[in-house]
């Protein structure tokens, strides 16, 4: 994914993979470093300011008003998350079967009941679409035209060797965790049914029907792994979000405490003093606001996954919406 992304490894590892409390650790340490060498370095001082202004008790009763903002709206998200599984008996009756049909066609694919577990789910289908595409490779070896060869044998390599790769990511991934989702991610299925229509439309002259049948049958098996990746992105979406709701519900109220603390009983004397020639009241105000300000970055980390995930997959079918055609 990174290589048809065009990105930097540390960039994705950033936005997708890396885990979101340390990314919002991350972020609280760069807003209260960057806080305290700011006020230290550009003038005036902050000490005069606390002595003739009122800029804690204005800094912290916006933070106030701003975090109690933002806790409800983000609650209203979670309510709204929770609400779509809310609903009558006949809506309900209607998603268990199309979910059963869905299950019932893919294991006419696998050939065995179809896995509970997401992972091995998805991973059982990378595993038919790897057999399928060895079966391409096999079934038109026979064919006399040296481009066609070439072309099928570059094709089938690229659907197995990414295979491999993906079905390695997904073992032992458990759903929960953004795992399952960013070995998901990493099969680029569209990729491979457009080449599969590709081969068909441009070399149908020397494609019999049992040539077209083996290329038929891995799109088939390319297209089924489209809406279970779908879904299992949906799932943790909403997973991901009602996570989020708690986590905030739990550093909002710390938060709340700490601006209250900053707004009742400190001022300018409050800490008097220095070290390595840093005011400790800068270092107080810097550290406070920085611990008010968690649920917004805590927030942040968890936002910029979803919306990177969401733009890479806002197509379900064969489009590619980036540069890369990999």
């Amino acid at each position: 994914m990174r290589d048809r992304a065009g990105e930097s490894r540390f960039k994705i590892w950033v936005l997708l993979a890396a885990n979101r409390l340390h990314v919002t650790a991350v972020l609280a340490l760069g807003v209260f470093v960057s806080f305290v060498l700011l006020v230290e370095v550009v003038p005036p001082s902050l000490l005069p300011q606390l002595d003739a202004q009122d800029t804690i008790e204005t800094m912290f009763s916006t933070m106030i008003s701003a975090i109690i903002t933002g806790v409800t709206l983000v609650v209203t998200i979670g309510q709204l998350v929770i609400s779509q599984e809310n609903g009558p008996l006949g809506d309900q009756r209607e998603r268990m079967e199309n979910s059963m049909d869905f299950r019932d066609y893919a294991e006419e694919l696998i050939g065995t009941p179809s896995p509970a577990d997401p992972s091995t789910f998805l991973r059982d289908l990378v595993n038919v679409a790897e057999e399928r595409a060895e079966a391409v490779r096999d079934g038109l070896s026979g064919i006399d035209s040296e481009q066609l060869q070439w072309e099928v044998d570059e094709f089938t390599d690229s659907v197995v060797g990414n295979s491999e790769t993906v079905r390695d990511q997904l073992d032992g991934a458990t759903f929960g965790t953004f795992d399952v989702l960013f070995a998901a991610l990493n099969y680029n299925y569209g990729w491979k049914i457009y080449q599969v229509e590709r081969l068909a439309h441009d070399h149908a002259e020397d494609l019999g029907e049992p040539e077209e049948d083996l290329l038929h049958d891995l799109k088939t098996a390319l297209s089924l792994f489209g809406p279970a990746r779908e879904h299992v992105k949906t799932l943790y979406f909403q997973w991901a979000l009602i996570s989020l709701s708690q986590m905030i519900l739990y550093v909002a109220v710390p938060a709340l405490v700490v601006a209250g603390v900053m707004l009742t009983v400190v001022e300018a004397a409050t800490f008097p003093g220095t070290t390595f020639g840093v005011e400790h009241m800068t270092v107080l105000v810097g550290a406070a606001f920085t611990l008010t300000l968690t649920p917004f970055l805590l927030f942040t980390s968890y936002v910029l996954r979803i919306v990177t995930v969401a733009k890479r997959t806002l197509a379900i079918e064969p489009l590619i919406l980036r540069d890369s055609q990999r």
